[in-house]
């Protein structure tokens, strides 16, 4: 008679062999991921480690599911137990604890944003809100305590999915390795279909990720039921293997192979770690390194040389036995690590937040994982457990839905409100006008989308005809050309140029200004630049103004202006650096300069941005050109930076994030500099 596969079975769901060079594989993947968080220049490609994640998975879950199915043995009840029993300890108490500190440490903006993550990481939807969050206004990813939850959330997710699917192609009588490989190519198809053009959802989206958990998925079904076709092959090959590399016969035979197989596969995932960085289009084509390095050694078995030598360890399996903790615990303390500083903790602080995650990490497997998970009383557990996460989980949406319980701080409870801007309401750009005093409908970049949380590099087919149709009405023209720190210009222009000005203007949300030949439908800077260049050709401006921040690299520059001289340009202006601080700076006035908030304050202040500024303004001393205009050193002298101008340190403040001018502050600077500049009443380059 067959297990009711919804009940508790008479048998209990039959495991793998433990085997020690997997748990030396987690360890390399934790410790990558790690010391890319700590030290991102030191591994730029150590956030690979969670692709190797996914693999063991995927690996490890579908041995258990195909071999339990097989035997008639498998029980989703037992399955899913063994899963909370597995996850929730440890995730419940980092969960807790960055709630608590939240409490003492976080405004209250930043407490519902932390609420709404806790609520998210409780029901394993993280990834959801994190590609509905990310966007060019969104806050620091190092800001975010819970950030690295977006993994976990696709692996419940496969958890949740694929169980049932092979379940149901089972009592089909389907064969499981088609629908595996199927799915795999369905969603890697996916992954490379999306990566360029909508990198954000092809990131954090389990349609796109599955297949590395698949890939895992496959070498598992191999390794249950397909050695034999492979043995053969594989002793042939080994044989050849054996007389090439080893002087006489091999003391171990049939290992040559395995050996060599899992040195590749380390290869893999060391060639990767070093190629791969941050401004790779990921996952794509380049996930594949860890993915095929990861299939390889596990592939390999115990019998490889490395695998048994290296990976099988103690020391790296160790760490392999604490990698789930460790990797629960080392982000949110450096991400409130981050927050209590202001600014990149120094390497000493993340060196200690790193040992302090690690002891945790050991802790919390000795005292909570292990006892949870194994020992007498474990529905009572799995029950507990699963009350515990609906608490937390409750708790955390509580959070946010009471505005972070902004009572822990009354007395800057309103100002802190004030600066609320979180997705889909943002609600202090409508407050403002942000979006009429930055001239939205000039600019490509798809905002209803982003709003809707599904941001796109997609441009939008057309802006509005007044941003770049040239009216003869007017004596002059200034258009304005850039991203977000040209659009932070337009209100100040627009209140103080002189009546017979017009303003031209095209700008998208992170776009640099370049030289762009052709139109684009599927990237909106590159359609804004190319835009922006034939709009400049057709209307002929007296002035172009370009915003161009970040370094000093006076070459970057020469193109465009050579360019814009060759469409007819009077005036050419380059607007430096804004302040850049090194956190929000309301928040800096409300965790820093509360009390007797000055006027001007270099605490807070990035000062390389300063310095950058002041040797672009030197090297421009020498081009007669083009002008820059140092908008740094207009806003901050001996004294300090402007923080809030006027009576108002609310109203008036200068900056509502790390550095786009408000609309005051664009007015002030446009009243006092800018216009002058524009309309010719300033010396040049002094």
């Amino acid at each position: 008679m067959r297990t009711d596969i919804f009940s508790t079975p008479r048998k209990h769901l039959s495991h793998p062999k433990y085997r020690a060079d997997i748990d030396g594989l987690r360890a390399i993947a934790v410790l990558s991921v790690v010391v890319f968080h700590a030290f991102p220049n030191m591994l730029k490609g150590g956030f690979i480690g969670v692709d190797i994640f996914f693999i063991i998975s995927g690996f490890l879950i579908s041995t258990i599911i195909f071999s339990n199915l097989e035997s008639d043995n498998f029980s989703f009840v037992e399955f899913y137990s063994r899963r909370i029993k597995r996850i929730f300890p440890a995730l419940l108490l980092v969960l807790i604890a960055c709630f608590s500190a939240g409490w003492f440490v976080l405004l209250a903006d930043e407490y519902k944003q932390l609420g709404k993550h806790i609520a998210g990481g409780a029901g394993f939807v993280s990834n959801f809100m994190f590609w509905q969050e990310s966007g060019y206004f969104d806050n620091a990813a190092d800001t975010k305590p819970l950030l690295h939850l977006w993994s976990l959330g696709i692996e419940e997710q496969f958890y949740i999915v694929w169980p049932l699917l092979l379940w149901f192609a089972w009592k089909q009588r389907l064969n499981l390795l088609t629908i595996t490989l199927t799915v795999l190519i369905i969603s890697f198809a996916l992954n490379i279909s999306k990566v360029h053009n909508e990198v954000v959802a092809a990131f954090y989206s389990p349609q796109t990720r599955f297949w590395e958990l698949l890939t895992g998925s496959v070498l598992a079904y191999i390794t249950l039921y397909k050695q034999n076709l492979l043995l053969t092959l594989r002793q042939r090959l080994d044989s050849w293997l054996s007389i090439i590399i080893c002087a006489e016969e091999p003391s171990i035979k049939g290992n040559t192979l395995r050996s060599v197989q899992s040195l590749l596969g380390m290869m893999l995932i060391a060639v990767g770690m070093i190629v791969i960085n941050k401004e790779k289009v990921f996952p794509g084509w380049w996930a594949v390194l860890p993915t095929m390095g990861a299939v390889l050694i596990i592939s390999a078995g115990l019998g490889a040389w490395f695998n048994r030598a290296i990976l099988a360890n103690k020391v790296l399996v160790w760490f392999g036995l604490i990698s789930f903790p460790l990797y629960l615990w080392h982000w949110p303390l450096l991400s409130f690590a981050r927050i209590i500083e202001g600014d990149k903790p120094s390497q000493g602080v993340r060196f200690v937040a790193i040992v302090i995650s690690v002891a945790l990490a050991w802790l919390t497997y000795k005292l909570i994982e292990k006892p949870v998970r194994f020992g007498n009383h474990s529905n009572a557990k799995t029950v507990i457990l699963f009350v515990l996460m609906l608490g937390i989980g409750g708790a955390g949406y509580y959070d946010y839905k009471h505005e972070g319980l902004g009572f822990r701080l009354k007395d800057r409870q309103e100002y802190s409100e004030y600066f609320e801007n979180s997705l889909p309401e943002q609600k202090y750009f409508k407050k403002i006008g942000l979006a009429e005093k930055w001239r939205a409908e000039c600019d490509f970049f798809d905002f209803a989308a982003y709003k809707a949380g599904h941001a796109t590099s997609v441009p939008l087919k057309e802006i509005s005809r007044h941003c770049f149709e040239k009216n003869n009405n007017y004596s002059n023209t200034v258009f304005i050309w850039g991203h977000s720190f040209a659009e932070h210009l337009y209100f100040g222009l627009k209140n103080n140029l002189p009546s017979n000005w017009q303003i031209l203007q095209v700008t998208s949300a992170g776009c640099f200004p370049s030289i762009y030949e052709k139109p684009s439908a599927t990237n909106f800077c590159d359609q804004s630049n190319w835009f922006a260049l034939n709009a400049i050709k057709e209307t002929k401006p007296d002035v172009v103004v370009i915003a161009q921040v970040l370094g000093h690299d006076i070459e970057s520059f020469y193109p465009i202006i050579e360019r814009l001289k060759s469409l007819g340009v009077k005036k050419i202006i380059f607007t430096g650096n804004p302040p850049h601080w090194t956190m929000d700076l309301p928040k800096i006035i409300l965790t820093k300069l509360w009390i007797n908030t000055p006027r001007r304050t270099y605490k807070g202040i990035n000062q390389k941005t300063l310095a950058d500024n002041a040797i672009l303004e030197e090297k421009f001393k020498k081009i007669d050109t083009a002008i820059f205009v140092n908008i740094g050193a207009f806003f901050c002298n001996k004294d300090g930076c402007l923080t809030y101008i006027g009576d108002d340190k609310k109203t008036g403040i200068t900056s509502f994030d790390y550095s786009h001018l408000t609309p005051v502050a664009s007015d002030y600077l446009a009243k006092n500099l800018l216009v002058d500049v524009i309309t010719g009443n300033q010396p040049k380059n002094k």
